[in-house]
Parts: structure tokens; C-alpha cells; sequence
């Protein structure tokens, strides 16, 4: 959640009293799934907002409608500033959170302040360089909003391009890395936004399904991506004490599935035998591949190819 649209959303419901996900997308210019996303999170976080279902509901801080913050308890201001500060990334949203303190009651302000900055986010992993937001992300994001049809040119993983008139419906971070997911004539489509040569926007109205939320269609898509990435599995003998740096290898696709004596059987995935086998090899003789066939042969060839130039 981004910390400004955080704050907006507060100070919306304290000056309204009641606001509708529909009301609130249309003020902060994103989707009304985005809008949902973001009341519940502010729920989540600690912040007395609830939902009021049913004709003429929408969503309410506890209290009523205020001008102010004062209807924020000290646990609940320090909760809503443990939430923003660490997402605060642009000018905009740190002057909006200066604004926020300056909102609060005065005995608050000192500890929602502290909580603003006691956490930061670090997101490289050690070893990595710092990941930079592809510029073409806020021209994107302009287009789903305005709801604009927009002009691609794609390199696919292969370095093809090709250009294709899209309908953008919504972005996603995964991981530090941006996805569009779109609507083609081909049905929805996703696309790599560090793979995208060109986006030109254009005039002509982008069309959407009634019916679509970015959560769920990135739902499907990430099953859709996990299939992919688990059609080989096989499985292994490793020390226990191995496992932890096997899950980090794996992931979601590294299950233990039984204990001998100190050794752990364990369940691999990877696209391809050839994939898992990579996986491995770093192994060495620390882990003992069972099956299937396939893998226990890319094994082999790997090893006979490493020993043949370096032995």
C-alpha cells in the first residue's frame, strides 16, 4: 500500500464519516479492488475502520466523521505510522506524513513520529544491487486509471519483439519486479515491464470485464506460473540440518516428507529434470538423489562434464 493513498483514505473517512471502495477509488484514481485492498489493510494494521454492508454502507472510522486525528487512540496512531513510514518513498508521501503528525493530538505526535521511522525497508537481498522502479511504470499506471488502451512493444524472453494494442487493467510488484497484466485479443495476458521497449498510450477507451479484480487474475496467474515451475519433481536425501538452505533454494517447491535418522527425504520441483539437476550439482555428494530417472542422469552428465575439464 502506498502511504500517501494510506493517509488520504484516513483523512477521507475522518472528514465524510462514511465512504464507499467505489467513492474512494474514484478520489485516489485506482481501482475499487485496490480501494477494498487498501480499507482492509488499514483494518489489519490496527486502524479502527470497519465495514458497514447493505444499502447506503460503506466504511467508517469508529467514532463517526472528525476534522481531525483525535479520535485515534496512541496503540492506533502508532499503528497507522509503523504502517506508512516505511512505504513512504516519494516527497508527496513524506510531506503528507508531516502533515499527518501535525494532525494528532499532541501528546501522540513525538511517539507517531518515532514509529514513522523505526523500520525501513531494505529490499535487495545481500549480494544484490538495489532494484530500480522501471520508468515506465507511472505511465502505465496512468493509463490503467484513465482506462486507455495502450501501444506495446515486447521483447519476449527470447529478445523477439512484437507490438500489440493493449487494454491495461491493473500493475503488480512482485518481488521488485513490475507486471502488466493486460487484456489482448488473445484473452489476458502478462507482461514483464523491464521487457516492455515501448509504451505509447493512446485515446481510444481500454475495455475491462465487469467481473475483474487485479488480486484475483494475479491469483491465477501465479498458480498459472507455478505449475509451470513445478511439472518435475524429485526427491532426495539430504541432512536435516541441510533443509533450511534447500527451502531457500526451492521455496514453496521443497517439501520434507519423512525423517531417517537424522537424514530428511525431501520432495524437489523444477521446470525440467535438467533444472533440478542444476539445483544440485553444488551438492555434491551432501545429497543423494532417489528420483526420478531423469535427474539422477542430468546428475551424472553434469558430473562427468565437470570432472573431464577439471579432473
Amino acid at each position: 500500500m502506498r502511504a500517501d493513498r494510506l493517509i488520504s483514505a484516513v483523512l477521507l473517512m475522518q472528514s465524510r464519516g462514511r465512504v464507499t471502495a467505489a467513492e474512494l477509488a474514484a478520489e485516489l484514481e485506482v481501482s475499487v479492488a485496490t480501494a477494498r485492498r487498501d480499507l482492509e489493510a488499514l483494518s489489519t494494521a490496527g486502524i479502527p475502520v470497519y465495514p458497514q454492508p447493505g444499502r447506503g454502507g460503506g466504511w467508517s472510522l469508529v467514532g463517526g466523521a472528525r476534522t481531525d486525528l483525535s479520535g485515534l487512540s496512541a496503540a492506533e496512531a502508532r499503528a497507522l505510522f509503523l504502517l506508512a513510514g516505511p512505504v513512504a518513498e516519494s516527497e508527496a508521501a513524506k510531506a503528507a506524513l508531516r502533515k499527518l503528525v501535525r494532525a494528532l493530538p499532541g501528546p501522540f505526535r513525538a511517539e507517531a513520529e518515532a514509529a514513522a521511522g523505526a523500520t525501513m525497508i531494505d529490499p535487495p537481498r545481500w549480494g544484490e544491487r538495489d532494484k530500480v522502479r522501471p520508468e515506465l511504470v507511472d505511465r502505465l499506471q496512468a493509463a490503467v486509471i484513465a482506462r486507455r488502451k495502450v501501444r506495446l512493444t515486447y521483447s519476449n524472453a527470447k529478445r523477439e519483439r512484437s507490438e500489440r494494442l493493449v487494454d491495461p487493467w491493473g500493475l503488480v510488484d512482485k518481488d521488485e519486479v513490475w507486471y502488466l497484466v493486460a487484456g489482448t485479443e488473445r484473452g489476458r495476458r502478462t507482461f514483464r515491464v523491464d521487457r516492455i521497449v515501448r509504451a505509447e498510450p493512446t485515446d481510444e477507451p481500454a475495455a475491462r470485464p465487469d467481473d475483474f479484480t487485479l488480486a484475483a487474475a494475479w491469483d491465477e496467474v501465479v498458480g498459472e506460473v507455478e505449475r509451470r515451475r513445478s511439472r518435475t519433481w524429485a526427491t532426495v536425501l539430504v541432512e536435516s540440518r541441510f533443509v533450511p538452505v534447500l527451502r531457500d533454494q526451492f521455496g514453496r517447491h521443497c517439501e520434507v516428507v519423512a525423517e531417517e535418522a537424522g537424514r530428511s527425504r525431501v520432495r524437489l520441483a523444477a521446470p525440467t529434470p535438467l533444472d533440478v539437476a542444476r539445483h544440485l550439482a553444488g551438492w555434491g555428494a551432501l545429497i543423494e538423489a532417489l528420483e526420478p530417472e531423469p535427474v539422477r542422469a542430468e546428475l551424472a552428465r553434469i558430473g562427468a562434464e565437470l570432472a573431464a575439464r577439471y579432473g
